[in-house]
């Protein structure tokens, strides 16, 4: 009998060596490395995913009938609004987040909503029994005879029980857990990881079953194993949100069917979660009112604007070098917007602390902000409080000049329908649209031009 091979597999990035090495080349972690069987060449050439139209030749582009993918309605809006407007059949889609989030409870509420549209849903779980999926699904109130529980870890056995109830959707919790026989490798390693997801690929893309998979989360916030992971499925949902928060914030950072970067949010309570269908509502509620250091900025998170609060805190600085903290915006925007309002407005801030904080626990990433995160340091410096009312959006450049932003129109729009009186948005932004007529739009050239305009001078 022939020797079997083995090789070093890093579990953090799939880096491959033919020998140990404490520290991974690719990801730099530390005793990653872990000794695998190489699979024959027998196990190789099953493992990749083959067209379901076996001997088809290339065909011109042109010659090609397009046709509109029929989604399946989660009856759920905002995770219809993630998805991109609902399930598409034969679709793989990647759940991700951290432990506890509500991976679990989700899926098993969409679950029981396809069920009692009368759809066939087969929820798979490898890390608790059939008991525990039934006992947290009479907390949930699911009860539908479509809904169909399996316990179970080996993807032989899976696949044999998906031809049996040929289900519309199945879902995998986790896929951490499911393994190949014909891999030596444990459960969750790089190797099996890979291949069971090749293994789901070719079962959706062949059947035209939707299958969502569960994946777990590293320290680091990324999906454990191989980055390959997220380029093998259509989409890839990342399931945040802080656990001392109620509200649970789904994101679609991949979507072949859909818009990426889209948004849904949803309210983590005893039934389990609820939808948020107004987020600008929840975000603004508690904002306390004659504050100074605080401002509200609209921002596109995916096709909705959605009106979050920014708080700054600016004080004087007892070390040699003050801090900069930000919670939900990036730390090194908030200095580079510091440096400008020190150079071009000749606020003297070098020698100040700044802490910087989105309300809810949303993260804003979009450059419209940098208005709103300006305004808010300089209304903290100078303790001179905004306007409840204003709302800013722009982009700040370098020489303090404001920067035009996108779907302005759409934002202000937001705005004006929660009741604010005026916007701040940049000069270039004013013409090619209809203003909403309850509230005030100012177009602002320069940096210096807007402090003025929503600090009063």
């Amino acid at each position: 009998m022939a020797k079997k091979k083995t090789k070093f597999v890093c579990q953090e990035c799939g880096y491959e060596s033919a020998k140990w090495m404490g520290k991974c080349p690719g990801c730099q972690g530390w005793n990653t490395m872990i000794e695998e069987f190489e699979p024959s060449a027998k196990q190789a050439s099953r493992s990749y995913v083959t067209s379901a139209a076996t001997g088809s030749k290339p065909q011109s582009i042109i010659s090609v009938k397009s046709e509109t993918e029929a989604r399946v309605s989660t009856t759920m809006t905002e995770l219809d609004r993630v998805l991109g407007g609902g399930i598409v059949p034969g679709s793989l889609v990647l759940v991700g987040g951290d432990p506890g989030i509500g991976k679990s409870t989700l899926l098993l509420q969409l679950s029981s909503k396809l069920a009692e549209t009368k759809q066939k849903v087969l929820y798979i779980s490898g890390e608790e029994s059939v008991k525990q999926t039934k006992l947290r699904s009479e907390r949930l109130g699911v009860s539908s005879g479509d809904l169909y529980v399996l316990a179970e870890t080996d993807i032989a056995f899976i696949e044999r029980a998906i031809d049996e109830v040929k289900p519309t959707l199945v879902i995998i919790d986790s896929i951490q857990t499911v393994y190949q026989e014909d891999i030596t490798s444990a459960p969750g390693s790089v190797a099996q990881v890979r291949e069971c997801t090749a293994a789901f690929m070719r079962i959706a893309k062949t059947r035209g079953i939707a299958i969502f998979i569960v994946g777990h989360v590293t320290k680091q916030g990324s999906i454990a194993g191989p980055k390959l992971l997220e380029h093998m499925v259509d989409s890839v949902l990342y399931f945040e949100g802080e656990r001392h928060h109620t509200y649970r914030i789904l994101r679609a950072v991949k979507n072949r069917f859909g818009s990426t970067n889209e948004m849904g949010i949803f309210e983590m309570k005893e039934t389990g979660l609820e939808e948020v269908l107004n987020p600008s509502e929840i975000f603004l509620e508690e904002r306390s009112q004659g504050a100074a250091g605080s401002i509200v900025v609209a921002s596109m998170e995916g096709t909705r604007p959605v009106l979050v609060e920014l708080q700054a805190l600016i004080s004087p600085t007892s070390f040699g070098n003050p801090r900069r903290m930000a919670t939900g915006v990036d730390h090194n925007r908030v200095s580079l917007l510091m440096a400008v309002l020190e150079k071009r407005v000749g606020l003297l801030l070098q020698n100040q602390d700044a802490y910087l904080n989105v309300a809810g626990g949303i993260r804003l990433d979009e450059p419209a902000i940098d208005l709103a995160i300006a305004l808010s340091i300089a209304s903290s410096f100078r303790n001179q409080i905004t306007s409840p009312t204003d709302v800013a959006i722009g982009e700040v450049g370098l020489t303090g000049e404001i920067r035009r932003v996108s779907r302005i129109e759409q934002r202000v729009n937001e705005a004006a329908k929660l009741g604010f009186k005026r916007a701040i948005i940049p000069e270039k932004n004013l013409g090619g649209w209809t203003y909403p007529k309850d509230i005030d739009v100012i177009g602002v050239p320069t940096l210096e031009r807007a402090l003025e305009v929503g600090l009063g001078g």
